[in-house]
């Protein structure tokens, strides 16, 4: 089997990430609006993280039919950000239920 590695580029790896190459943010993040809730910033999380699940799967079915576009390193890159937003969302999950059972055992 041939197997062709393309070379790593960093300068479009950071800008894919949003950096510049020295690491700096490339445009300031914008404020947080006044109206957003808690359950909003939960719906958005969960949505990214969903969409990166998504990603990562693409990427493995993209390189399991020999894709030439798609090469190994970025999709388990891929893989492993979508395993550490799930393992991110889990503990996330954990603390609100028992910060929740904690409230539901106070006494009044």
């Amino acid at each position: 089997m041939d197997m062709k590695l393309r070379p790593f580029d960093f300068a479009q790896a950071a800008a894919r990430a949003g950096l510049a190459v020295n690491g700096q943010p490339l445009a300031p993040k914008p404020a947080a609006t006044a109206g957003a809730s808690f359950g909003d910033a939960m719906s958005s999380a969960l949505k990214a993280v969903s969409a990166q699940q998504t990603d990562a799967a693409r990427l493995q079915r993209e390189v399991q039919l020999d894709n030439p576009t798609v090469s190994l390193e970025e999709t388990m890159v891929a893989m492993q950000k979508a395993q550490i937003g799930f393992q991110a969302t889990l503990q996330v999950r954990n603390r609100l239920v028992s910060a929740y059972s904690e409230i539901m055992n106070m006494q009044i």
